[in-house]
């Protein structure tokens, strides 16, 4: 084919999620470099319905929603997509077969990065001046039992900090952390080199010196079959009696009953907690009563507007992967292993 002609592309996934993700403008922008089928999002269940439009389909636009393939259906129904934008974050449910069909599979894991970075920094800011044990609870009424909780707080301030894992977020609060004032970071990190500890002022180290020594501690570990359980009691033990425990990753990585007895026999202590496992608790959960114990419905990553930036990046990678020119975002099976 041509590389002057345009190529075919549909909205293929969850219809709801991506009308909400890519804006009237970045559709029309899209328009302009690659020719849609269909003004219709084409949806997993529509899949058969519409084979004829898919067989033709260079460029798949998706978010949210977007299902898993074996790689033999990406043959019937797919067999001339050279690519998958990805305007989300983590792409560990779909991309491999993708992959190992030779389709280039691009996500906005950077686009979604910055919102969870900013969640995080936001968190760690009220964590450090004790907000979490220390504001106001209405049940409590004229009474604030716990406005003084026993225990000091550092403040941002010669703060020590942790984080759990140096990928794209990992590295987006690091560089938020680094606009406060003599701040140390330890980072634990598998994967991350002396030389690139070194570029982003850090100080690797393992999870009990991590835990033991932190004030805020923040997960962003990669999602996969061997992080999970990884954050269990011999480390939420050692946490200190004022610190604070941030979860933006998966629910997966915590053992949940060994976090929530950590919390029980320090009730100084905080875990916050922006997912879970399952996702939201079950009712029975010690999660829900637990009063040093902050949810949130994962809404760290990309909501309300933000989410324009996700497709925003995906139309600026399809122009470069239309044109061969260097994209900046696309996925390998490398980076499967480290991604979240």
């Amino acid at each position: 084919m041509d590389r002057n002609e345009k190529k075919n592309a549909v909205f293929f996934g969850d219809k709801s999620q991506i009308k909400y993700v890519y804006s009237a403008d970045t559709v029309k922008k899209l328009s302009e470099i690659v020719n849609f089928d269909t003004d219709e999002v084409i949806s997993p269940a529509e899949a058969e319905a519409n084979k004829e439009i898919l067989s033709k389909t260079d460029y798949i636009f998706t978010t949210w929603g977007m299902p898993h393939f074996e790689r033999k259906e990406i043959r019937e129904y797919l067999p001339r997509l050279k690519a998958v934008f990805y305007a989300a974050g983590s792409v560990q449910h779909f991309a491999r077969e993708f992959l190992d069909e030779n389709v280039a599979v691009f996500s906005a894991w950077a686009a979604n990065a910055v919102p969870v970075a900013e969640y995080t920094f936001a968190q760690i800011i009220l964590a450090a001046k004790g907000f979490f044990q220390r504001f106001h609870r209405q049940e409590d009424g004229p009474e604030w039992k716990n406005r003084n909780v026993g225990v000091s707080f550092p403040g941002s301030y010669e703060i020590k900090i942790g984080i759990i894992g140096a990928g794209m977020v990992g590295k987006e609060v690091i560089k938020r952390l680094h606009t406060l004032e003599k701040t140390e970071i330890l980072v634990f990190d598998p994967f991350l080199s002396d030389e690139a500890a070194k570029e982003l002022r850090v100080e690797k180290t393992d999870l009990e010196t991590l835990f033991s020594s932190c004030d805020v501690i923040s997960n962003h570990l990669a999602n996969n079959k061997k992080t999970v359980g990884m954050l269990n009691g011999t480390l939420f033990s050692k946490m200190k009696k004022n610190a604070a425990f941030i979860n933006t990753g998966r629910g997966a990585q915590v053992i949940e009953k060994d976090l929530e007895e950590a919390l029980r026999s320090v009730p100084t202590r905080v875990a916050l907690l922006d997912v879970t496992f399952p996702e939201p608790p079950e009712p029975d959960s010690c999660l829900y009563s637990l009063p040093n114990v902050i949810l949130t419905p994962h809404i760290a990553g990309s909501l309300g507007n933000e989410v324009h930036r996700m497709a925003e990046y995906m139309l600026e990678e399809c122009k470069a992967f239309d044109k061969g020119l260097p994209t900046r975002y696309s996925v390998s099976h490398a980076m499967l292993e480290t991604m979240a």
